[in-house]
């Protein structure tokens, strides 16, 4: 099985579990005896546990292989659901959360650098849709097992099993992923073609450093939100906007499918159109989605809003992987300095949620979204970078050592 289609397997079951979390808390929290806005501090220990294995990915991937690190990050995903479906109190489910950011987080990371240096524009979209396949496909299978009487634990156990599977499938299809020697010689080349990579302090690395902040700011808002908008849309629409938690529950998983189908079919445009100007639009739309969800309305119109929203948010994540190579200096593409990109996501996704749900309980609308305009350099929404704008560096080309 090529390293390719395993990458979009772990994607596709990484989202299972993922997805489903907004859709099985209100039952959950009635268990615990909790109230909603406990997601909410519950995320953020299990996204501080990601940020923190992201961060110490490229450590981890001058010691092991990324065919290891997914599977170590998936076993661990594994025991993490079990501990979940087990969990007699909100501590122990806490902490099973944060053993899954930790698995989450390195195979994200690892996943992520893997493909920037192997991976086109299509390829990456396709791997990350496969994640919006399995986001669509956790919350349908959870609305039936939730309308059949199935509590949230057997669910869990359920995922615990799937995931204990894919674990094995890729400890077997460990030696997949190993490069072709071609490949290494293109690599080899291309860094002797351009130098080797300077340290920290140097000056190619203060050159990309603002353009770099400036982009990492600009994608963690953007896909916190992404991500808080697929975990609170079921609580919104249903105590929001007064809808059935069927209908609740298909519109989530509408949500996920148009995040697929974005990145199905905006990478190939992305690869002939140009990056930069898919990226441009993409941004422009995720605002106009979320300003149907917050005007007063029929649900259907919230439902809309959201779509939108999964549509425009789509292809902002991969194609921003794929031009960080674009906008940096030869150092970002190292293993070492790439899990920013996935680590600043997962801090938005901290973020928002608790400003998503300070929202929908002061505002008069109950709405999950705030919208603020925020000016970003050309460079930050994927743009090919010239020396004429401030705050970006040309582009330098060239791939990383193969892990």
């Amino acid at each position: 099985m090529p390293a390719f289609v395993l990458a979009c397997v772990a994607y596709l079951g990484i989202a299972l579990p993922s997805s489903t979390l907004g859709l099985l808390w209100p039952s959950m929290r009635l268990g615990f005896g909790a109230p909603v806005g406990t997601l909410g501090i519950m995320l953020f220990f299990g996204v501080t546990a990601s940020v923190i294995s992201s961060a110490a990915t490229g450590r981890i991937l001058s010691h092991l292989r990324v065919s290891q690190v997914l599977a170590i990050g998936t076993a661990l995903s594994a025991l993490a659901l079990a501990v979940e479906a087990w969990a007699p109190s909100l501590p122990v489910f806490t902490a099973g959360m944060v053993t899954f950011g930790l698995g989450f987080g390195a195979m994200d990371s690892a996943l992520n650098a893997h493909a920037a240096r192997y991976f086109g524009a299509r390829d990456i979209n396709w791997m990350h849709a496969s994640y919006g396949l399995g986001a669509t496909i956790g919350p349908l299978v959870v609305t039936v097992l939730l309308s059949s009487g199935f509590g949230w634990r057997p669910v869990y156990g359920a995922l615990a099993l799937v995931q204990a599977g894919l674990a094995l499938l890729f400890t077997v299809a460990r030696r997949n992923w190993q490069v072709l020697p071609e490949q290494s010689g293109a690599a080899a080349e291309s860094q002797r073609g351009h130098g080797s990579v300077r340290g920290p302090g140097q000056a190619g690395q203060r050159r990309w450093r603002p353009a770099v902040l400036v982009a990492l700011v600009f994608v963690a808002v953007e896909n916190g939100l992404e991500s808080g908008a697929g975990i609170w849309a079921y609580i919104f629409l249903t105590d929001g906007r007064g809808l059935p938690g069927e209908a609740a529950g298909v519109a989530v998983a509408a949500y996920w499918a148009m995040m697929f189908a974005g990145r199905a079919v905006l990478g190939s445009l992305a690869e002939r159109a140009g990056a930069g100007r898919v990226l441009a639009v993409a941004v422009a739309g995720v605002p106009v989605g979320a300003a149907l969800m917050t005007v007063p309305g029929p649900g259907a119109l919230a439902v809309a809003g959201l779509i939108i929203v999964g549509l425009a948010a789509a292809p902002v994540f991969p194609l921003f992987t794929l031009t960080t190579a674009q906008r940096t200096a030869a150092a970002m593409r190292t293993p070492s300095n790439f899990w920013p990109s996935p680590a600043v996501t997962l801090v938005g996704l901290a973020a928002r949620p608790h400003r998503q749900r300070e929202a929908k309980r002061k505002s008069p609308l109950r709405s999950p979204v705030k919208i603020r305009p925020v000016r970003f350099p050309p460079c930050a929404a994927g743009a090919r970078p010239t020396m004429s704008m401030p705050g970006c560096s040309a582009p330098q080309p060239g791939t990383g050592r193969p892990q």
